[in-house]
């Protein structure tokens, strides 16, 4: 065999990147350059508008429509990031928003239409709680990466430049705020921000139990012209992502690994209720459901024109 292949792969610093990271698994062929210091939304865009890497962590959000438009994209089962998504629905406490359907007929900021944890949350207010996105005056901060045209009846603008959603939420001018993130004015103790689920961990568990889906945000995606160059390079790839994830969870056994007094009660916890390994790789039968509704989600937004099927989004590592 010849030298490596040299390639720039971004990503999260996670427990279950880490052993990749630090070269304690490795991918034959291949030798990485690893950039972890980004944020997910400057690397969604570098990766995009600039195919500034080779491999990426990437939003499942941002990668479906530019499938959808052609860019040269595929991408691997590998889900690096998840996260329930109840507990990002925030609201202006003196609007008197209640419950779900409160929020019919207000005035809700996004950080961006197209982010996944928005995404998901305004599928989930829609799917579970009756919520139709047209019934919202929907308010975007910032560009979408991929352009798109909104559907009919969706009433969707920007606010203005020098104005902050988590502000506006805070003084009134926005009702609701969908946010990927914890935001300042909760953080803060701001009496005027809640969440729209004060119990929101068993909100989202129940939303488990009825639908199986533990939703997906990131997954890695390459150039598709690597591929065609290295053809056998997904299948390596997806193995060693697989390696290192089986290394991280062994190691967070150990209870001395976090500072927290009741960790393994949390872990035992988890695990009943989502199963043994709820961060699982590859097309599975949950994974399938999480990128069904997904699918669903982003063709009911305006972001895609058709519904793909599962497998023509992704390489099937076993024949790579």
């Amino acid at each position: 065999m010849g030298d490596p292949v040299e390639l720039c792969l971004a990503c999260g610093d996670y427990a279950s990147t880490r052993p990749l990271i630090d070269g304690e698994v490795t991918v034959e062929g291949a030798r990485f350059t690893f950039l972890t210091a980004m944020d997910a939304a400057t690397r969604n865009w570098r990766f995009l508008r600039d195919r500034a890497f080779d491999v990426a962590e990437f939003s499942c959000s941002s990668y479906l429509p530019a499938r959808d438009q052609g860019e040269a994209l595929v991408a691997l089962p590998i889900f690096l990031h998840r996260r329930f998504r109840h507990g990002f629905i925030y609201v202006n406490t003196t609007k008197g928003i209640r419950k779900p359907a409160d929020l019919i007929g207000r005035k809700i900021g996004v950080k961006t239409w197209q982010v996944s944890a928005i995404l998901w949350a305004r599928g989930i207010l829609e799917s579970e709680y009756g919520v139709p996105q047209t019934s919202i005056d929907w308010y975007a901060e910032l560009d979408e990466d991929v352009p798109f045209v909104p559907p009919p009846g969706l009433r969707y603008g920007k606010l203005p430049p020098d104005k902050s959603a988590e502000t506006m939420l805070s003084e009134g001018e926005l009702d609701a705020l969908l946010s990927p993130n914890l935001i300042k004015p909760l953080l803060a103790g701001d009496p005027r921000v809640g969440r729209l689920f004060p119990d929101y961990k068993a909100e989202e568990a129940r939303y488990y139990r009825k639908t199986g889906v533990f939703p997906i945000m990131h997954m890695v995606a390459m150039r598709r012209a690597l591929v065609e160059a290295h053809p056998w390079l997904p299948g390596r790839l997806f193995r060693a992502f697989d390696q290192a994830k089986t290394i991280a969870m062994r190691r967070m056994a150990d209870p001395t690994l976090v500072p927290l007094a009741w960790y393994g009660a949390a872990w035992d916890e988890e695990r009943e209720l989502l199963g043994p390994d709820p961060w699982e790789y590859g097309l599975t039968p949950n994974n399938r459901r999480a990128i069904e509704a997904l699918v669903r989600y982003s063709h009911d937004a305006g972001l895609i024109r058709r519904r793909p099927e599962v497998e023509a989004l992704f390489l099937d590592p076993a024949h790579t």
